[in-house]
Formats: C-alpha cells, structure tokens, sequence
C-alpha cells in the first residue's frame, strides 16, 4: 500500500512551449478532482474531450499564482484520462487532463487541481508510489528516470529492457537458486545427527559453483550496463606525431584538433564528447608522450600522464611507420590492463610483426588503421567496446546503476566466503551465514531489503511529475 493517501499532482510534460501538455493526478480524490474541473464523470480508459474549468473550492496555491478566480472560469479544453486502481501506473485512482502546452497554462492547470483538494507532487513521487504498492520494483522504477535521460540509443534501448523487468528476472531467478541452496544447508545444520552429511554431498557443491559462475556472469552483464548509464572515459596516448589527433578527429566526425606534419601540435588535453555505436564516451587527445626540457611540453605531459590514468580504456596510438624500440619507452607507465594498441599509418608501412607481437605478449587487444585514410575505423570502433563492456554486443544488455554492481560484488563475495568453508572446514553454520548475507545483499538491488533513505534518495533525482 502507499505510504500516503494524498492526492498529489503535477504537470508530467517538460518545461516549454509544446503542443500538447499533461497534468497528472493520483490519488484517492483523483476522480473527484476530474468531476470538479471537467463538471462530467470519465469514462475509465477512454480518452475524452473535456472543458477544464476555474473549481469552486479554493485549496492550495502555486507561489506566484494567488490571484482569485472566478469558479466555473473556463482554464483551457482538452483530453481526460481516468485510470480507475489498482489498474494504473501508481496504483491508485489516475487522472490525466491534456491541454495545450504553454507554460502559462499548464501551471493554471496544476493550480485549479490544488485548489480542488491535490497537493503539489515531489520530484519522483508519482515512480515511487507505483514502488510502495508493487506496481514495479526499484529495478523498474530507476530504469524510468534511466530511460529519461538517456544520452545514447544504446543506452535508452537497454534502459526500456531494464523497465520490462528483464534485469529484475535475471536477479529473481538467482534468488530462488540461492534460497533452495539455503533450504539445503539449513537442513543439514538441522539434521547434524543423522547419518548422512548434507555437506559432503556433490550435488551442494555442483550447486553453489553454479550460483557462482551465474553471479560472474550476471556481474559482468551488469557492469557493461553500468557503463551504458554513465559512459567512459577514453584516452589517446601515443609518441608526438603517431596521429592521435586525426584518430579523435575519425571518431568525433569532425576536425576538433588541430593536425600537422609538425610533431607536438597538442600542448593540452582536448576533450569531446562522442557515440561510439551507441555508447556514450569522452575522447581526451593527449599531448605526445616524449623526454623534452621545454616546460611548456613537461606540463602537457604531465596533464597527458594524469589523464591516461583516470581513463577507463587508453588507445595507445602506435606510429608504424617508427620502430617499435624508439616509442616502446613512452608506454611503460601505460597500464595495460586498460590498453588497447591501436597501429597506425600502415597505407605508409605495412610491416607491423613486431607491434603485434608486443600486444600478444601482453595479452592486450591490438588494431591496424589508418586515421588519414580512415581506414579499419569500424574493427577499432567493435574492439573499444569488446573491450570496455567485457562483450561484443549490446543487444541483450539492461542499463544498470553503480548501486547495482556494487550489490553484487557484495553478493559475490559472500558467495566465495561460502564456497570457501565449504570446501576447507565444512563449517555448516558459516556456509548459512554467508549465504543469508548474500541473499540480503541480492534483494536490495530490486529493493525487497531497501531503506527508506536509499528510497529517498533514488527517487529525489526523478523528475516531477515521474
């Protein structure tokens, strides 16, 4: 049931001039408040044309809009929709009116239904309803606010998955696996005196390695879909002239850096903003990573060096046209568990053995280009985000949240904690104990163990009338 049994309202269309603009309503006096204005009773789900008219109460106000109203005054004509509960999206008794979208009368809209007895809604309010009465779970409810503000078609398509409840089936299956398991383990804590140990039996461990392998699964799933919401950071390292500017010029479809045949054009970290298919991600081109004694290239180094450790992923642009042994130097501070090398200019050499026997030694991914002909651009695009999600494609992933990786690494590491007294002490009672915090951790993802606070805050950054 929902925590409150007000009325609450506000307008659902974004701020602007639009063609059309919706005022929501939910709420135990929705239908009341929709005979006030309309002066008729809605038809539920049937869209009908209505009058809104000034009510006879007088309720609360807008700051800035106390000026009295002649009851009956006509406010403006439009649509009404009633969504009878517990059939609608909070649960509870729905109205929409659907006016003309002007700013000015959409809030003179909003007023008339608080002067008829609605308060003014909190951001998020109208989402956080449909959580309380089991409408959606927390998983659903962030994934709308997700789809909202979406920044890529990546990102708002995983986003819509998210919202059908296919992360949140995912996460149940796993729970209902884990629950059996601790039925199991329990049983074996109850029943320490018969003859047969529980714990000794294959089939728990078969079981408890295969909740492990799902949870890496669904981890690694989930922290591409972490990084569909929030995008990454990219970085372009490499020897002055290797072409680390005509790569971010390739990959923002435009000549945001400046390019010469002179070694050292870029003295500072340029920064852009892109879509790598379909994922959100912020180029930085970096200053070409050399010994100099000249202090203006020390400091671009030095902001080169400090952005290819914040990245997320570095593209280590490689020259193929200079030897390896002359620009290996510059890479040494290059983590490579975070590196991809990218071989450039071979439409000028194509003998490139030895960069890609460098890669395979280091066990890092490695592409052949060519930025001036814009040549193997789709292969480095495919290898960016194999690399960066853990996946090659992005058709089956739910956008997640931190919140929701970091859940389950705590789920994974109880689960590991459990695997672990299994296997060395056979320690029933530390098995269960793990195995009840890994449940805990795995159910507040979709918020069945979720504080208020937590609730609060997640719905404070949803827009009103969401």
């Amino acid at each position: 049931m929902s925590e409150s049994i007000d009325t609450i309202a506000a307008i659902a269309t974004p701020p602007g001039v639009g063609g059309v603009g919706i005022v929501r309503v939910s709420g135990p006096r929705s239908l009341a408040i929709a005979k006030v204005l309309s002066g008729k009773s809605p038809s539920p789900r049937l869209a009908e044309f209505s009058h809104f008219m000034w009510p006879d109460s007088a309720g609360e106000q807008i700051p800035g809009h106390e000026e009295k109203r002649r009851p009956g005054e006509r406010i403006d004509s439009g649509l009404i929709l009633y969504f009878p509960g517990p059939n609608s999206f909070t649960g509870e008794d729905v109205v929409e009116f659907q006016g003309h979208g002007g700013p000015v009368v959409m809030n003179l809209l909003l007023q008339a239904t608080l002067a008829a007895g609605a308060r003014l809604a909190q951001p998020g309010e109208f989402s956080r309803r449909a959580f309380l009465n089991g409408k959606i779970d927390l998983v659903q409810a962030e994934a709308i606010a997700d789809l909202i503000h979406s920044a890529s078609e990546q990102a708002a398509l995983a986003a819509g998955r998210a919202l059908s409840g296919e992360f949140s089936r995912q996460v149940n299956a796993l729970l209902e696996q884990l629950i059996r398991l601790r039925v199991w383990v329990e049983a074996a804590i109850d029943f320490a005196e018969e003859e047969i140990d529980f714990l000794a039996d294959s089939q728990l461990q078969a079981t408890l390695d295969d909740i492990n392998q799902r949870m890496r699964d669904l981890l690694r799933q989930t922290s591409a879909g972490a990084l569909l919401n929030k995008g990454f950071v990219l970085a372009l390292a490499g020897i002055p002239n290797a072409g680390k500017s005509s790569l971010l010029n390739c990959l923002a479809r435009q000549d945001s850096a400046i390019v010469s045949a002179v070694a050292g054009t870029t003295r500072d970290v340029l920064k852009e903003t892109i879509q790598i298919q379909g994922i959100a991600a912020t180029v930085l081109d970096t200053a070409g990573l050399h010994v100099t004694m000249n202090p203006v290239e020390k400091e671009g180094i030095r902001r080169a060096r400090q952005a290819v450790n914040e990245a997320d992923l570095v593209l280590v642009v490689a020259d193929a046209s200079v030897s390896l042994d002359k620009q290996q130097a510059a890479w040494s501070d290059v983590p490579t568990e975070r590196m991809v090398l990218v071989i450039n200019k071979v439409d000028i050499n194509a003998e490139t053995a030895a960069f890609r026997h460098w890669a395979e030694q280091y066990e890092r991914p490695w592409v052949e280009i060519s930025a001036s002909q814009k040549q193997g651009l789709d292969r480095l695009q495919e290898t960016i985000v194999r690399t960066i999600t853990g996946q090659g494609r992005l058709e089956t992933t739910y956008l997640a949240r931190t919140r929701h990786v970091q859940q389950l690494q705590k789920t994974a590491a109880h689960l590991q904690q459990a695997q672990k007294q299994l296997e060395e002490n056979q320690a029933g009672e530390l098995v269960a104990e793990e195995l009840r915090l890994a449940q805990q951790a795995l159910n507040a993802i979709t918020g069945e163990f979720t504080s208020d606070d937590l609730l609060g805050e997640i719905f404070s950054s949803f827009c009103i009338g969401k």
